[in-house]
Parts: C-alpha cells; structure tokens; sequence
C-alpha cells in the first residue's frame, strides 16, 4: 500500500550507500535570466553531485543563452530548448524522458525563481536514498510554511491542496508542490504519453498517479519563500486546469494505468 509520512531533516545525509548516486535536478525556465545563474551555483553548493537540466521554452529575455554560456564551461549542466511556451508539466515530461535516456536514478523537480531553497535539496534526497519512492517538499506538514505570502494566497493554497486531497482520497497534505525528487523506477511506471495536465495540476496528477501505482510518498517539510525577481507564471486557465483535473482522476478519465 502507498505510505505518506514526515521525517526531520537530521535524519538523512546526501549518501546511505558510499557510492555516488546519479542525481539530476531538472529545471523549467520561461524569462528567468535573472534567476538561473544564481540558481545552478546555490544547487551546486548545497548538492554538488547533482547535474542540471534547464528546460527552457525559448525565453525572449535570453534564459537559454546564458544557460549554454554555463553549460559550455560546467559540465554538470546541460540545457534542453523547445520552441516556444508549452506548459510546465510537458517541461517535466521532456525533462524526464531526457533524464531517464540517460540514466539518472533520482530526479528532482524545482522551480527557478528560489521559492524552492536549494538547501533542501540533500534533504530530499537523503529521503529517496532511505526508501521513499517520491519525496514531496512539503509546505503543509509540520516544519513547513510560506513566506511573503498574503492571507488570500495563503486560503488559496490550502483551500486548493484540501481540495484535492479530498476528492482523491489521499493523506498527503502538500498536493500542488513543486519541489520533488523521484526514483526512476517511478516515471518508468507512470504513462507519461498520457500525463493531461499543462500547468500546475501537473504536480497533483504525478503524485496522485505514484500513489495509485503503490509507490511510498514521503513529505519533507519546507519553508516555501516567494519568488526574488520576475513575474509568477499562475493564471486563470492554469488554476481552472487544476480544479477540473482533479474530478477527471477521481474518475479515472485521464487515460493512465498508472
């Protein structure tokens, strides 16, 4: 059966095996020039094992160019272009599919405006490495919060996340997060051709999917902060997407077996 849990940040190091384990952290960037150099040297610094892949939907501010700038000088990052804005699920999904080409056995999701910290990046990991299946950073359990958040982002949040977890029937607490690592055995179990949603449902879709599977999820609890600079990408037809998404997995319309 799925099993959900917490676990304090001392319980877990970068390695349980002595070996280095393959770890990409995958990153979807859309006019995030002023964010993503400061974002590869901080995961770096906290996660030097970790290799990156910036997925960058052609940003008419040069996001793509500066990552092959830093690219063409670290070998830990590499940069994936599409031609044009697509959404940040089928980000993932082309992250994923590149990262699983290639061998990586954890994989991790994080924005790249630093709302996601990147101290809590071996923290996660050390989760995976002890036998979760997919660790979730969780602003919901206790640990976690937000930060620079106003009461209305905050009733939305966790009105949304309850939302779901009550149409689904499941136990995690921190449903629409976007900071994640996963074991590949995972994303080779889902159907990723049938993934539906575009936007942030996405994250409600993978988890709910992993647990269906009979994948353990774990919750890490995290202090989400709210973006430095630029421009958060939520919108209306995004956050509709999601309220509509969550009936259609309750009812098993979203094409998947897993």
């Amino acid at each position: 059966m799925p099993q959900n849990g917490t676990h304090s940040p001392s319980m877990f190091s970068t390695s349980t095996t002595g070996s280095t384990p393959r770890v990409l952290v995958i990153v979807p960037t859309y006019n995030e020039r002023d964010n993503v150099g400061s974002l590869i040297d901080a995961v770096h610094d906290h996660l030097p094992i970790a290799d990156l892949l910036i997925v960058d939907d052609n940003s008419p501010d040069g996001t793509g160019q500066l990552a092959d700038e830093i690219a063409a000088r670290d070998p830990r990052v590499h940069v994936l272009h599409r031609a044009g804005k697509q959404g940040l699920g089928t980000a993932y999904v082309a992250g994923f599919r590149w990262a699983l080409e290639r061998d990586y056995e954890f994989l991790f999701e994080m924005d790249c405006d630093f709302s996601h910290d990147p101290q809590y990046l071996p923290v996660l990991l050390g989760a995976a490495q002890a036998g979760a299946d997919l660790v979730l950073g969780s602003r919901y359990v206790d640990g976690g919060g937000t930060v620079n958040w106003g009461p209305l982002r905050k009733i939305i949040s966790r009105g949304g996340s309850l939302y779901a977890r009550t149409i689904l029937g499941v136990a995690v607490r921190d449903l629409t997060g976007g900071f994640k690592c996963f074991r590949r055995r995972v994303l080779e179990t889902i159907d990723l051709d049938s993934v539906a949603a575009q936007g942030y449902g996405f994250q409600i879709e993978m988890t709910f999917r992993a647990l269906r599977a009979g994948f353990r999820v774990v919750e890490i609890p995290i202090v989400f902060v709210d973006r430095r600079v630029g421009q958060s990408k939520m919108s209306k037809k995004i956050f509709l997407e999601a309220l509509t998404l969550v009936w259609r997995l309750r009812l098993g319309r979203t094409g998947a077996t897993a």
